[in-house]
């Protein structure tokens, strides 16, 4: 291909990349929150947690933060009492 030809493709990637910059950076922020859950759920759990280390329960804890830990506990004793 010449550069004739790439130099369109660029400049359409940079196009979308640039519409898309909000979304891409807001799904961003999402995995690191999520990231962020997942590492806080497995160092509490050898301090006697027992939270079920998965995707689900750090995406909760990453988003919500210390509300939603005390979420999680209080579905996980809620569903123990049945």
């Amino acid at each position: 291909m010449t550069a004739g030809a790439w130099l369109p493709a660029i400049l359409g990637a940079l196009g979308i990349l640039v519409l898309l910059r909000r979304p891409l950076l807001a799904l961003l922020r999402l995995l690191g929150r999520w990231a962020g859950g997942l590492v806080a759920l497995s160092v509490l759990q050898p301090l006697g947690l027992t939270l079920g280390v998965n995707l689900v329960n750090a995406l909760v804890l990453g988003v919500l933060g210390v509300p939603g830990l005390g979420l999680l506990l209080m579905v996980q004793w809620a569903l123990r009492a049945l």
